[in-house]
């Protein structure tokens, strides 16, 4: 991890969604260590109440980052949806280790940014990340 730049391109609001502990724990950390402030969800219905209090508060995501299949919740699918209605411009990627479902072969139609497949290199989440925050940027 040594190789990878500790100063971020440019520091950005993140919410990151995924059922399990350990991966939002870690995503964050990587996140973290770019200079972004990150919040965590569980699930979708609390990324999509945290997403709606920060837009009430005036405190916009600059991107969403969300695991596309939760067990017994909501997932990425329902909640990107929600969080788009709320705000059309919202920034989504999904991760999922599925690449063959719809929405990560096909993730434009709907509505979102990009995916990032896991598991997940620190390099690749960095790029997939500055991808979306600095669009004029060369992505890959």
């Amino acid at each position: 991890m040594s190789s990878i730049p500790r100063e971020p391109s440019s520091a950005a609001r993140i919410l990151v969604m995924d059922d399990e502990k350990h991966i939002r724990n870690i995503t964050r950390k990587m996140l973290e260590r770019f200079g972004h402030s990150v919040s965590l969800a569980a699930d979708g219905q609390q990324a999509v109440q945290i997403y709606k209090e920060a837009m009430d508060q005036q405190t916009p995501y600059d991107l969403v980052i969300m695991d596309l299949t939760i067990p017994g919740g909501m997932g990425g699918r329902e909640a990107s949806e929600a969080i788009l209605a709320m705000d059309p411009r919202a920034k989504i990627l999904i991760s999922s280790g599925y690449g063959n479902d719809p929405m990560m072969t096909d993730y434009q139609s709907y509505g979102l940014k990009g995916i990032i497949p896991k598991p997940f290199r620190v390099s690749e989440l960095k790029e997939t990340v500055d991808a979306q925050l600095c669009p004029t940027a060369d992505p890959m």
